[in-house]
């Protein structure tokens, strides 16, 4: 760590709680201070003391086309030039939301919002309101944002700091969620046995990327389809990472299930603070003006945020090649991250779907759940982290996150990312 970026930790741990305003940016899961980054350009971020990394994090998922595209800049400071924000309609925001609902056939129509924490709480007060029911569903070790009814066994940076139930959520609100191991059929079908006329939905993230990269075993999404279906409750797809990110349409596509509720984020804003929910129109009539399920936001649809998740999508539609390109490079990126393993004779995992990965350490089998995840050699990816970061690689700091890849990652960065990781490997 540069001299410039410990003065500048120094400075914000004066003035922001630890230092950071959100804590997957801390570095206390694998030792050290955090960089403190000045500029990005593609797949490089530069720190304020000058040094480039190769950036595996993209800011948590959202910079699928690599930072500081230049159409997406383009797009922000042209709509800045007209105001940062009205709290009035636009036209941009009908223009965003129906190419939103034009690439999921589960989407009828879309509201903006700011944040996916904010999606995700939105989502869940609307299947409560739509369906008059109070219980929730979630699965151990999936994360989908800080709000209360949400933070019971939560994965990302709540499961990275070892208290996966945050302090302040009343003992009251969480008896309301419903945890159950993920891709266990067993126990899904007992919840719904002895809850189910009083289950109001499911929440999951189809592809987990907040105790590493999950996937979902063959049948697992089928059947919360059908289980939801079965017991008039609904189901809600939080593809705030996997939207746009795995495909036109996200990972229902892929999967070709029909989610009653979609919440969005990440890729869909651009980089910028945006996100949304989705669903069939009798759904998304509930909420406010329409309906009894209220939702408010001064910021949501704001024009600079619009700006740039228009310019994001549009660059996204407008090019036929692109998923099969970043499946190419992501594809690779895992080869050369096995074969460094295979190399070297640590023991690790590669765990991948799409652009989204994981290395979990000390463990050579399937993560199919948080109490697969949790067998990780925490301590050894903290060295790894370490030893790429030396080497100009830049990890997320957490052993229960997913790596993303950009389109603007090539193939020299990839093997160049590959021989870091070996010599990494080595030393550990």
């Amino acid at each position: 760590m540069g001299k410039a970026s410990t003065a500048a930790f120094k400075a914000a741990t004066k003035v922001i709680p630890g230092g950071v305003n959100s804590p997957v940016r801390a570095f206390r899961a694998v030792g050290g201070n955090p960089l403190f980054i000045a500029k990005g350009e593609g797949a490089i971020i530069t720190d304020v003391d000058g040094n480039e990394y190769l950036d595996f994090v993209g800011s948590w998922g959202p910079h699928l086309l690599g930072h500081a595209h230049p159409l997406i800049v383009e797009a922000v400071q042209k709509a800045a030039s007209g105001s940062t924000s009205f709290g009035a309609p636009t036209t941009a925001e009908t223009e965003l939301c129906s190419l939103i609902a034009s690439a999921f056939s589960s989407v009828d129509k879309v509201r903006l919002l700011s944040s996916g924490t904010e999606a995700a709480m939105a989502a869940i007060r609307l299947a409560r309101g739509f369906t008059g029911r109070d219980l929730i569903v979630k699965f151990a070790g999936c994360y989908h944002g800080h709000a209360d009814s949400l933070l019971v066994s939560a994965g990302s940076g709540a499961l990275t700091f070892g208290s996966p139930s945050s302090a302040g959520v009343p003992e009251d609100i969480a008896k309301l969620t419903l945890v159950l191991p993920y891709n266990d059929f067993d126990a899904l079908d007992a919840c719904f046995k002895k809850h189910g006329r009083k289950i109001a939905a499911i929440i999951v993230e189809p592809v987990v990327g907040n105790m590493g990269c999950v996937i979902p075993q063959r049948g697992f999404l089928e059947a919360l389809r059908s289980i939801t279906e079965h017991h008039g409750s609904l189901l809600i797809f939080d593809e705030v990472m996997t939207g746009f990110r795995l495909a036109w349409g996200g990972a229902q596509t892929l999967f070709e299930i029909k989610p009653d509720i979609t919440v969005l984020g990440k890729v869909v804003g651009g980089g910028m603070p945006l996100a949304a929910i989705g669903a069939r129109a009798e759904i998304m009539d509930k909420l406010a003006p329409l309906g009894p399920v209220y939702q408010a936001g001064t910021l949501s649809g704001n024009p600079v945020a619009v700006a740039a998740g228009l310019a994001a999508l549009r660059s996204i539609k407008s090019d036929p090649n692109l998923y099969r390109r970043l499946e190419i490079i992501s594809a690779r990126l895992a080869f050369v991250l096995q074969e460094a393993i295979n190399e070297t004779g640590v023991k690790a995992y590669v765990a991948r779907f799409g652009s989204m990965m994981t290395v979990f350490f000390g463990t050579s089998g399937p993560v199919h759940n948080l109490d697969d995840a949790m067998k990780s050699d925490t301590e050894m990816f903290a060295r790894f982290h370490g030893e790429m970061l030396k080497r100009g690689v830049y990890l997320p700091a957490s052993q229960f996150e997913a790596w993303f890849v950009s389109t603007a990652h090539t193939f020299d960065q990839i093997d160049a990312a590959g021989s870091a990781a070996r010599d990494a490997l080595k030393v550990l």
